[in-house]
């Protein structure tokens, strides 16, 4: 029996990135889409828990079932591993987003939040994102990575308990240099709501930013994009700082 594979993404079911995605897997099991009625981007972790979610079937067929629902990403893999999908899932994927997921990007992706929850759950993921926001970017340069890296999960497995986000530069596949496995480089978006007045006088703000990551470590994945490789960072459900533990009990005391 052919492997069955989840994907969701946060860009929404009708996503160019997500149609090329599932064209990939399907060269590796049977595939079950799952994706946002409509754009998620930057919902992270969120869930929909005050009212019900309602799904919409978009295609069943031989091998691919493509349903959009009007919830998260987070809860596009919740109810799909439970209701949607004929058996477990043998591999999660997310994406292929629109845009980077790299360094602190991945605190706020909906992409991600979607494979974090896979990982809590059991199964293994992947998040995969291509640096370009472009509703019609060229997937095309991403294709041969995407398609090395779910065949190498398929075969030898993911360790437990780790899932992997992985992004790709806006580059042709020939001058992809290569895969590097990295850590997140330090860096933050420097925020900033702008004041607007509505057609009625009435304010709201909008919120902007800029990127700031200044001179990454070549460990990192910001490094790695900037000079031509995909980026593999391995994360975790669990957020403990486990090196900080001893200091912090030395601080608090421990009963």
């Amino acid at each position: 029996m052919r492997p069955l594979i989840l994907i969701t993404n946060d860009d929404g079911f009708a996503a160019k990135g997500l149609r090329t995605l599932d064209e990939i897997a399907m060269q590796f099991g049977d595939v079950v889409v799952m994706a946002p009625e409509r754009n998620a981007s930057g919902t992270s972790h969120s869930i929909t828990s005050a009212r019900p979610l309602r799904v919409r079937t978009i295609k069943e067929s031989n091998g691919l079932n493509v349903y959009a629902c009007d919830g998260t990403p987070v809860d596009c893999v919740k109810l799909a591993s439970e209701y949607f999908c004929p058996r477990p899932p043998a591999l999660v994927l997310s994406g292929i987003n629109h845009g980077s997921n790299a360094s602190i990007n991945v605190l706020y992706s909906g992409t991600m939040g979607a494979v974090i929850e896979a990982t809590a759950l059991g199964f293994p993921a992947i998040g995969f994102s291509l640096l370009n926001h472009n509703p019609e970017a060229d997937f095309s340069g991403a294709i041969p990575s995407v398609t090395q890296i779910i065949a190498t999960a398929l075969d030898k497995g993911l360790p437990p308990d780790v899932s992997l986000n992985v992004n790709i530069p806006r580059l042709p596949a020939d001058q992809i240099k290569g895969l590097r496995v990295c850590h997140e480089a330090r860096a933050k978006w420097l925020d900033s709501f702008e004041k607007r007045l509505d057609p009625q006088g009435f304010p709201y703000w909008w919120l902007t930013g800029k990127f700031q990551c200044n001179n990454p470590p070549e460990t990192s994945d910001q490094w790695a994009l900037e000079h031509g490789y995909v980026s593999i960072v391995p994360i975790q459900p669990d957020f403990t700082h486990y090196s900080a533990i001893p200091a912090l009990t030395n601080t608090f005391g421990h009963d």
